[in-house]
């Protein structure tokens, strides 16, 4: 059981509950900017920091915490930072418990739900954004010869998720915007995902309807109350997905991101809503076995926790989010060859937790409308 803590004041009362001889600390580039970073220094036990990893953490950089660990003979892990911060916190931890050790993080084994006792060594994580609600997960991504994988245990969801809502007062506004974007789409596909339960739809009502109630404030005021609401929402909408996991708007925003360069959040958001649009349309290819009328249903509960009248006004109410905040679409150079290659990337494991199928044709037309067509100017 995860104990969510409220506030930095709590952390070093929390380090002495662990029992920690030596914290080993994953922290991102940001650390050293970061305006809790002096109350998380005053803890007292021995620190061995590790930061030597890229913004989406290959396999060998992993590896390297993994030896660092081992040779500092730490006893429980710090993650301090975003969705790769902790990501990578959970794997090293992982690596460590197993019998498998770092074999355990690449294929086949990756796929595979390794035996360890979590309990070893205890993992806190204070996110620093609010969007991946990876702190909530059981979830890390790491990269492995190019190819994303995602390392799923439960033995590696932190024991303490500490929200800290003052660290989201500095950050870069478009960073605040694909998260929060990002923290949005998991609550939305959460509810409709076909994995969800009646625990995970009330994780994701409350995300939904704390986002919609402070996403102005948050993002155009930078106002404290908003970011403790926004940060909350983000962990509520982790907790979601980490019981049903997400839907096809991700599974489509991969390859969205590398290609187009447009962060995790941004790329997501360009999906959903013309992905909602086709499946309450198409309510006929539903693959929930709750049936259709339990989708619809689904849809309708989600426009009320938007403040819509349904679902048509909720797809206009996401992309009037996007619109306000200047987030646009990605623009094609090669569409051809891009609606393609965008097409051929995506998972099909991934896609079946979508509660609507969506096959190839319909992904590559889907990928269309995402994909904006690039403005020729003839002097």
């Amino acid at each position: 059981m995860q104990n969510i803590i409220q506030g930095i004041d709590k952390l070093q009362d929390l380090v002495r509950t662990i029992g920690s001889r030596k914290l080993f600390m994953v922290i991102d580039s940001s650390y050293p900017f970061l305006n809790i970073k002096d109350r998380i220094e005053e803890i007292t036990v021995p620190k061995v920091c590790f930061s030597d990893f890229r913004p989406n953490p290959l396999y060998e950089d992993v590896c390297k915490g993994i030896d660092l660990f081992h040779k500092e003979e730490c006893d429980a892990i710090l993650a301090v930072g975003g969705g790769s911060s902790i990501d990578v916190a959970k794997c090293i931890k992982l690596a460590v418990l197993a019998r498998e050790g770092r074999e355990g993080l690449i294929p086949p084994l990756v796929s595979k739900r390794l035996d360890i006792d979590g309990s070893r060594i205890p993992l806190i994580a204070i996110p620093t954004t609010a969007g991946t609600g990876s702190e909530s997960t059981h979830n890390a991504v790491m990269y492995y010869q190019g190819s994303k994988q995602t390392v799923t245990n439960d033995g590696v969801l932190p024991d303490y998720a500490l929200l800290e809502p003052k660290v989201l007062a500095t950050l870069p506004l478009y960073q605040k915007k694909c998260t929060m974007m990002d923290a949005l789409c998991q609550g939305i596909e959460s509810w409709w995902s076909v994995n969800s339960t009646d625990e995970s739809k009330g994780y994701a009502k409350i995300a939904v309807e704390l986002i919609t109630q402070y996403w102005r404030k948050y993002i155009f005021d930078n106002d404290a109350d908003a970011a403790a609401n926004i940060m909350l929402a983000a962990n509520y909408a982790g907790r979601a997905i980490n019981i049903s996991a997400t839907t096809a708007a991700h599974a489509m925003s991969y390859k969205i991101t590398s290609m187009y360069k447009l962060p995790h959040g941004h790329a997501v958001a360009v999906c959903l809503p013309e992905i909602w649009e086709y499946m309450t349309a198409h309510p006929e290819h539903c693959i929930d076995p709750r049936g259709k009328e339990y989708l619809t249903d689904i849809f309708n509960q989600i426009s009320e926790s938007l403040g819509t009248a349904g679902p048509k006004d909720s797809i206009v109410f996401v992309r009037q989010m996007m619109k306000e905040m200047d987030m646009e679409n990605p623009v094609a150079v090669n569409r051809e060859q891009e609606l393609g290659l965008l097409t051929e990337s995506v998972n099909p494991v991934r896609l079946k937790n979508n509660p609507v199928e969506l096959t190839r044709d319909t992904l590559c037309n889907l990928y269309g409308i995402i994909v904006k067509r690039s403005v020729v100017l003839h002097c």
